[in-house]
């Protein structure tokens, strides 16, 4: 069977502080920021393990500033540490909806809007048990930088999430013959993370499934889902996903909007359906309906 790498990966989170720059003002009103990690559903078919080591996390504070400037991410400007210990992640087990929280503490109110995640042991691992270790571009040294759009704004009334999803279809690129497990000769890690403030996100959950000769509704599982932003299916997906043994899928951190969702599985016609309205601190429950293809 071909593998498709496409889930998201997702890593989600809510924010995490455990100290702050020293030219930060001890004094600063705080507000409590939590960071939760997460992946978008994964095919599990030739792939047991996609691990990442994460030892440090920071984030850019911006003071009362709810904008920042993407070519001016580090000079100039305080970073904020919110976890500085390596935590080992198998980001195949983070899917459907289940997060891993990094931190939970209180850093100062205002507004962040760059997160710097360190990581090193990157290694996929195939179910024959071939395992490859792959090289991080520069995610040891500098981080791998994901921009906050919109900047997420700490207060010292509510707690305030951030949701990181790494895009495990785009970050793990295979090599070699992929149609077979034994035509992969190892795999590119270029990681793809995005950051979804969830005081305007929301979630999009479901079934999908077919019906038999006997009238009966069976789950499909990996099926693959494509999320676009509505009137941008030409382009890049805003996330992908899949279902799990059940047919059941769940896709965290949609900005509030419109989107049209595709749904593809080898044996059954592709479904499109447009102009799905995600809401805000909501999840919005699409199933899916797959016609075998005659």
């Amino acid at each position: 069977m071909k593998i498709k790498l496409l889930s998201s990966f997702i890593v989600l989170a809510s924010l995490f502080f455990l100290g702050c720059s020293e030219d930060l003002n001890n004094e600063a009103t705080m507000g409590r920021l939590t960071v939760h990690l997460t992946d978008a559903p994964f095919p599990y078919d030739m792939i047991s393990e996609a691990n990442v080591t994460i030892f440090k996390v920071d984030a850019r504070y911006k003071g009362d500033s709810m904008e920042g400037d993407e070519n001016n991410d580090d000079e100039g400007n305080s970073f904020i540490v919110l976890m500085e210990e390596e935590r080992d992640f198998n980001l195949l087990n983070l899917t459907n909806g289940i997060t891993e929280t990094l931190a939970d503490i209180e850093v100062p109110a205002g507004s962040y809007d760059l997160i710097r995640i360190y990581v090193k042991g990157v290694n996929v691992v195939l179910n024959d048990g071939r395992t490859f270790d792959l090289k991080v571009p520069s995610g040891e040294q500098t981080g791998i930088k994901v921009f906050v759009k919109p900047s997420i704004n700490v207060s010292g009334e509510i707690s305030s999430d951030l949701l990181l999803d790494f895009d495990v279809s785009r970050s793990f690129i295979p090599k070699g013959n992929i149609d077979n497990i034994s035509g992969i000769t190892g795999f590119n890690f270029k990681p793809v993370i995005k950051a979804s403030n969830m005081s305007f996100a929301g979630t999009l959950s479901g079934l999908v499934s077919t019906k038999m000769d006997n009238d009966e509704i069976v789950g499909l599982e990996n099926a693959m889902l494509y999320v676009y932003e509505t009137g941008t299916m030409e382009e890049e997906p805003f996330k992908t996903g899949a279902t799990d043994e059940n047919g059941n899928y769940t896709i965290m951190g949609l900005n509030a909007g419109s989107y049209d969702v595709m749904v593809e599985l080898d044996g059954y016609e592709t479904q499109i359906i447009e102009e799905v309205t995600i809401v805000a601190g909501n999840k919005i429950i699409q199933d899916f309906d797959l016609v075998p293809v005659p």
